[in-house]
């Protein structure tokens, strides 16, 4: 058996945190939906600001509300504003079962809209029978794959500048979406 991901919200921020709550995530239930992850399902959870790594179970908040709240002992591993990957997990029998895989990836935008719908794609390719590449969601398309060398993110700076992001926060981003 392998340990695989199944769904994951990568950079979503922390809108609050509550110590005094039974204990868990909340998270909206939309951006649940798109990505499949389900209620009382477990998850991982890994500060970006902090390094801190919890494991602990999806409640749904309001709809819309795009929110990610850090409930009980949990609320202690982060701040408001914190950025945070969580990851749902699956198992495998073995390699092969990559294939069919796609793993729904949802990154997002500072107040936590959604900014891409992607999956990863396990593909064999001449250099190796099992090879890796983030494809959008809605293209489905090789040219429109997300990982590096294929992103320009020369034209993704300029679209983000023009919408009036700092430098600080087009830095960020960058360095959160794409390993150069």
């Amino acid at each position: 058996m392998m340990k695989v991901i199944r769904a994951k919200f990568h950079g979503i921020r922390v809108t609050s945190a509550d110590l005094n709550y039974h204990g868990s995530i909340t998270l909206d239930p939309e951006q649940c939906a798109l990505a499949g992850i389900y209620p009382m399902e477990f998850v991982e959870i890994w500060n970006k600001n902090s390094g801190a790594r919890i494991s602990t179970y999806v409640i749904f908040g309001q709809p819309g509300s795009r929110c990610c709240i850090l409930n009980g002992a949990a609320a202690r591993t982060c701040q408001l504003g914190d950025e945070v990957i969580i990851a749902s997990a699956d198992y495998i029998k073995g390699p092969e079962e990559l294939y069919t895989l796609k793993p729904r990836i949802l990154t997002f935008l500072p107040d936590n809209q959604i900014d891409q719908v992607l999956y990863y794609d396990v593909f064999q390719s001449e250099q190796r029978p099992y090879d890796f590449r983030i494809m959008d969601a809605d293209k489905h398309t090789v040219e429109s794959c997300h990982t590096w060398p294929n992103v320009n993110v020369a034209a993704i700076r300029a679209e983000l500048s023009a919408k009036g992001w700092s430098e600080t926060d087009i830095d960020t981003f960058v360095a959160s979406h794409f390993s150069l």
